[in-house]
């Protein structure tokens, strides 16, 4: 299983700071695991190969590049700083 661990600070609440690991087994196209923590609470979460093809057709793009758009913004860490926000709700 392979893991990527990131900073955030999400655009709802720039002062704040939470990490984010996803962790997924071949890629994230099978499906992935998600914790979010501020280190006080933590949520954790999974994503299923259903749910990122269903996404995927939702919003009209090709699943091979909604996958890639996923790991850059979810586990490219420096590579991808700036380019995606976050909000939590």
């Amino acid at each position: 299983m392979e893991k990527a661990l990131n900073r955030i600070h999400p655009i709802s609440d720039p002062e704040a700071t939470y990490f984010l690991q996803v962790s997924w087994e071949k890629d994230l196209g099978t499906g992935f695991g998600l914790l979010l923590s501020d280190c006080q609470c933590a949520w954790t979460g999974t994503v299923s190969e259903a749910d990122i093809s269903r996404e995927a057709a939702d919003i009209e793009m090709d699943r091979e590049k909604y996958v890639e758009e996923l790991r850059k913004s979810l586990i490219a860490g420096e590579e991808s700083a700036g380019k995606y926000n976050f909000v939590i709700s």
